[in-house]
C-alpha cells in the first residue's frame, strides 16, 4: 500500500493535451507548493509540443514511454473516454495512482474493471466531478442536508448547449459509441452525477435518445425520466442543438417546503431560492453565483486539493472509483432504456 507523500510535492503526469487539459494544468499550478506537473503526453505531435512549451514538463508520445521515463505519482487521464479503462489498468499495474476525467468509461463492465485493477494494485482511483464543488451546488447540497426542502417531489435538469458539426469533425473520436458516447455520456455526465448526488439514489430510468442534426453515431438530444429511491421523480433534458449558443445548464428542485433553481449556462447562478423557514443566511445566497466563460466552472483546483490531501493522508477521496460508477451506471441504464424502449431498474443486472 502506498504511504502518504509528505516530504515533497506530489508529482502528476497528464495524458491527453486536448480541450480539458488546460483546466488540469492550471489546477496543478494553483497548488505549486504541494504539486508539480512533471510530464505531459499526447499522440499528436503538435498538441504535445504546445503542452511542453506551456508547462515546461517532459513530453512523451505514448503512455508506455511516459510510464518508463517518469517518476510521476499520479497519472491524469484526459484522453478520449473509451480509452480510460485500458490506460487506467496499465497505470495501476505500474504502481501509480489514477485520476480519470469524466466519464470514467463508456461501458459499465470496463468501469468496474478499472476499480478492480486499482484496488488490486493498491493504488487510488480518482474520478473528476468538479461541478460538485461549485459554490451554487454546495449551497443546494447544504440545504438538502439541513432538511429545508422537506419531501422532495420533483427535480429537473436542463442541459441546453450547442456543439456544431465542426466540434465533432475536429476530433474523430467525438460522438463515437466506443470512445465517447453522445450528449448524455459526454456533455451531460456531470449533470447526471449532480442529480444523483443531490437527490438520489436513482431507482429506475426511462429514456429516449435521438440523433437529429449531427453526423455522429451517438445521440445529440435526449430525455431521461427517473424515479428516485426516496419517492420523488426527476427528469434530465439534454441537447447539443441549441441555437445559436449555449443557453442553460440548470437544476431545479421542488419540495414541500422549498423551491430552488440554479442555472446560468453551467449551474453558476442562483436563479430562485425560497424556503418556508427563512434564515438570515438566505439574504446572502446570491453571493454563491459567479460568472463563467466556460461550462467547466472553477472546480478543478478544488478537486485537486482533495486529491492532494488524500495522497498526503489528510483526507479521504471525495470521488473515488466506486463513486464514479454511480453516474456511469445511470448513463448505461439510460442507453439500455432508449435502445430497448422500456424502463430499466437499478442496480443493473448483468
Amino acid at each position: 500500500m502506498n504511504l502518504p507523500i509528505l516530504d515533497r510535492p506530489i508529482r502528476f503526469a497528464l495524458v491527453g493535451c486536448g480541450r480539458i487539459a488546460k483546466n488540469h494544468i492550471e489546477a496543478i499550478a494553483a497548488h505549486g507548493a504541494r504539486a508539480r506537473l512533471v510530464a505531459v503526453c499526447d499522440t499528436r505531435p503538435e498538441a504535445l509540443a504546445a503542452a511542453v512549451v506551456a508547462t515546461g514538463a517532459a513530453g512523451f508520445a505514448s503512455l508506455d514511454a511516459l510510464l518508463a521515463g517518469t517518476d510521476a505519482d499520479v497519472v491524469v487521464l484526459a484522453t478520449p473516454s473509451g480509452l480510460h479503462p485500458q490506460q487506467a489498468m496499465q497505470v495501476a499495474a505500474s504502481g501509480r495512482h489514477v485520476l480519470s476525467e469524466k466519464p470514467m468509461a463508456t461501458k459499465f463492465d470496463e468501469g468496474m474493471a478499472m476499480v478492480r485493477a486499482c484496488r488490486d494494485a493498491g493504488v487510488k482511483l480518482f474520478v473528476v466531478k468538479q461541478n460538485r464543488l461549485n459554490a451554487t451546488v454546495q449551497a443546494v447540497r447544504q440545504a438538502i442536508k439541513q432538511g429545508r426542502f422537506g419531501r422532495i417531489f420533483l427535480s429537473t435538469v436542463n442541459v441546453f448547449w450547442t456543439r456544431p458539426q465542426s466540434y465533432y469533425d475536429a476530433a474523430p473520436w467525438r460522438g463515437r459509441w466506443d470512445l465517447d458516447g453522445g450528449a448524455f455520456m459526454n456533455q451531460a455526465s456531470h449533470y447526471v452525477d449532480l442529480l444523483d448526488w443531490l437527490v438520489g439514489p436513482v431507482d429506475s430510468v426511462h429514456a429516449y435518445t435521438a440523433t437529429l442534426d449531427r453526423d455522429i453515431e451517438a445521440e445529440d438530444t435526449g430525455v431521461l425520466s427517473v424515479r428516485l429511491r426516496q419517492g420523488g421523480l426527476g427528469s434530465i433534458n439534454v441537447t447539443m442543438l441549441t441555437y445559436p449558443q449555449n443557453l442553460e445548464g440548470s437544476i431545479t428542485i421542488l419540495g414541500e417546503k422549498g423551491t430552488v433553481k440554479i442555472g446560468g449556462t453551467a449551474v453558476n447562478k442562483i436563479e430562485h431560492w425560497q424556503f418556508a423557514d427563512e434564515r438570515p443566511e438566505d439574504a446572502a445566497i446570491k453571493a454563491a453565483s459567479y460568472e463563467t466563460t466556460s461550462v467547466y466552472g472553477f472546480g478543478h483546483p478544488l478537486y485537486y486539493d482533495n486529491v492532494i490531501k488524500t495522497l498526503r493522508g489528510e483526507a479521504d477521496a471525495a470521488v473515488d472509483g466506486y463513486e464514479g460508477l454511480r453516474s456511469l451506471e445511470i448513463l448505461i441504464a439510460a442507453y439500455r432504456s432508449a435502445r430497448d424502449g422500456q424502463r430499466v431498474g437499478l442496480p443493473l443486472v448483468f
